[in-house]
């Protein structure tokens, strides 16, 4: 019998990786990545590197589609503006995110942040304005229109092409190189100079090649991690989800395997979404002024049910702004007492527009015309950044103004640029206001020497979105070009040889050849497993026993034991992947990288004993959100955690949290 998947890979049934080249490369400085956070420090170290410097961006997609905003956004949802200072805007992720925070990152992230959106403007990004500003320019006066008080709305289906277009030009300006269609799997530390990094290798994912790469300083920024969990949507991996399917946790188990200390890894991100297509509900809330009801058609946020449940997590569940994870909670509660589903009331909220503009003396023909303008915005949400939402709406005969859609929280998500804080524990601004224990290296610089990291990678430090992320790459440019002038002298050294690090990259390809003629469908084999189903057990694992959405996100330490237990035998079994091609060996690289996540997200989860963030993750042996400080014996701190590369040791530890910003 023919095999199902009949090999097409070149080296067919004899892998013989004397036939796979390898290059190696050296470089001052590396930008690994290509989404927001890569794309700002490409176009800002070649400002501040010295003469003659080799730098090289590096991307496993292609810049213009890369990262979180690929397939584009209808708003921006980090602007300062005028009406807002730095400091608001630490308050502000403070809030949200339940007072565990870094304020002098968040803090430098906001007063940078506006620079950038001011660049997305002239390089060709449309901004709505304000009635009175058309056509001008946010530098000649021009009023962005707000979706929210941090949000302003865009034309935004091309913007990642856009910010990729100027950091390609920026690279190609100074001579330096990009390679796209390049997967960096692993980092490496110099053999003679302790916690320093070294290099990084990676794999051509268009041709057989392995690409080794030595650099005195690197900014890793590939985003954060999706299908750790079960996602909602049927076929397990292959269905839809919400934060970018090929995010696979590579900033995090990168930098991790290397020593990088790790912050906050027990936060993740479950939005509420419109459900089944992921739409996004912002507008809707901030822009169309749209209610929430729970299946019994009442505004629940207002019950005194529901008022006296958030009295529970004060100052944060009592505060002017409820955080995100207590509105998720919200959500639950309601759904738990049997009153679901929660449903977005859109048609009240387009039946208020109308009847405003009517009350303002709009006749019926003007009526017509702003209803075809509002229906279109409507629409453009969607199509902007959620295609498929539009889609789902279109095929189930949704008509938003006369009927609401269901939402509700999705599967958790680990990141650190949205309402997430999970990441790498990185040095702050060397300023005066800063504490010691933020800052002993350079800005945005890991407790490695010489790797940096920014957007997703950055912990502790949410809510920074497109152009905070943006505008960290910026920073984090400028740091590690200092760095590379201050180690000039530095010359990295490798410990393992090129055709080690070779062959441990296609050591899936040579599994899958040794043995896929042992069975008549190579999708089922004892010898091995396919990338697929490895990573449909880790999901399931995940979402059974360490809080996934099918149990409400609830957990316990028992419950994370078993987790954790199911990790060992799955991380034994990955050593026995398979790739049958460079799509595959892909797939299995990001499996390897989501695994290691996924292990040090349990750790978290069992060592704080709270449940910090109700609404993302519950903790049934320890339900209380702790007000107590590290010092009091109590979990206001943050839960850290640093991996050992000589031993494979993890140690968890807590820091202190500093409030610099007052009330």
């Amino acid at each position: 019998m023919a095999l199902r998947n009949k090999p097409t890979w070149e080296l067919l049934a004899e892998p013989d990786l004397s036939k796979v080249p390898v290059e190696e490369l050296e470089y001052d400085a590396l930008i690994i990545g290509g989404g927001m956070a890569a794309c700002g420090a490409a176009f800002e170290i070649g400002k501040w590197m010295p003469d003659g410097a080799k730098v090289a961006m590096i991307d496993k997609a292609a810049v213009e589609r890369s990262g979180a905003v690929a397939m584009g956004l209808s708003a921006i949802n980090t602007y300062i503006g005028d009406e807002n200072t730095p400091a608001d805007y630490v308050k502000m992720v403070r809030n949200d995110l339940m007072g565990i925070v870094r304020e002098d990152l968040i803090f430098d992230t906001g007063r940078h942040v506006d620079d950038s959106v001011i660049h997305f403007e002239k390089w060709g990004l449309p901004l709505w304005k304000q009635k009175g500003s058309e056509g001008k320019k946010l530098t000649e006066g021009g009023k962005p229109v707000h979706e929210g008080r941090w949000q302003i709305m865009i034309n935004g289906e091309s913007y990642k092409c856009i910010v990729a277009e100027a950091a390609k030009n920026a690279l190609e300006e100074k001579g330096y190189d990009l390679y796209e269609r390049v997967f960096i799997v692993k980092l490496l530390l110099d053999a003679n100079k302790p916690n320093t990094i070294a290099g990084a290798v990676g794999f051509s994912t268009r041709e057989n090649k392995v690409y080794v790469f030595k650099a005195k300083a690197m900014m890793v920024a590939c985003g954060g991690a999706v299908n750790i969990f079960r996602p909602h949507s049927t076929d397990e991996g292959k269905g839809r989800c919400w934060y970018p399917v090929w995010n696979a946790g590579s900033t995090y188990a990168m930098c991790a395997q290397v020593g990088a200390e790790m912050t906050l890894m027990e936060n993740r991100f479950t939005p509420s979404r419109y459900k089944d297509g992921y739409g996004p509900v912002g507008a809707w809330f901030l822009l169309f002024k749209s209610n929430v009801t729970n299946g019994l058609g009442e505004e629940y946020v207002k019950s005194e049910a529901c008022k006296k449940e958030l009295e529970k997590y004060a100052p944060y569940g009592t505060a002017e702004v409820t955080p995100t994870c207590l509105r998720n909670h919200l959500m639950l509660f309601e759904m738990k007492a049997g009153r679901g589903p929660i449903q977005m009331d859109t048609p009240k909220a387009i039946k208020n527009f109308l009847d405003d503009a009517k009350a303002q003396g709009m006749d019926d023909k003007a009526l017509k015309k702003y209803w075809k303008q509002l229906e279109s915005e409507v629409w453009e949400d969607f199509l902007d950044m959620t295609c498929g939402q539009a889609g789902l709406w279109a095929s189930m005969n949704i008509a938003p103004e006369e009927r609401p859609s269901e939402i509700m929280p999705t599967e958790p998500y680990m990141l650190g640029s949205h309402a997430g804080a999970c990441g790498c524990w990185c040095s702050g601004p060397n300023e005066d206001w800063v504490p010691d224990d933020y800052k002993w290296g350079y800005n945005l610089m890991t407790t490695v020497n010489g790797l940096f990291t920014a957007g997703d990678g950055v912990g502790a430090s949410g809510h920074k979105f497109s152009s905070g992320s943006h505008a960290e790459g910026r920073i984090a440019a400028k740091s590690m070009a200092r760095y590379v002038r201050d180690n000039k002298d530095f010359t990295p050294t490798l410990k393992q040889t090129a055709e080690e690090l070779k062959a441990e990259i296609y050591k899936p390809v040579v599994t899958y050849y040794e043995n896929h003629e042992k069975t008549t469908d190579d999708m089922v084999n004892p010898n091995y497993i396919k990338p697929r189903h490895l990573m449909e057990r880790l999901m399931k694992y995940m979402d059974e026993y360490a809080g996934g959405w099918t149990n409400y996100y609830t957990t316990s330490g028992k419950l994370l034991d078993i987790a954790a237990q199911h990790l060992k035998y799955l991380k034994e079994d990955s050593e026995k992947m398979a790739a049958s091609g460079l799509h595959e060996l892909l797939r299995a690289w990001e499996n390897y990288h989501r695994i290691f996540v996924a292990e040090n997200h349990i750790q978290h989860l069992k060592f704080r004993e709270e449940s910090r963030y109700p609404g993302f993750y519950y903790r049934a042996d320890f339900p209380q959100t702790d007000v107590k400080t590290e010092e009091e014996g109590g979990w206001f701190c943050f839960s850290n955690s640093k991996y050992d590369p000589e031993t494979g040791e993890w140690t968890m530890m807590k820091k202190h949290v500093h409030k610099i910003i007052p009330d």
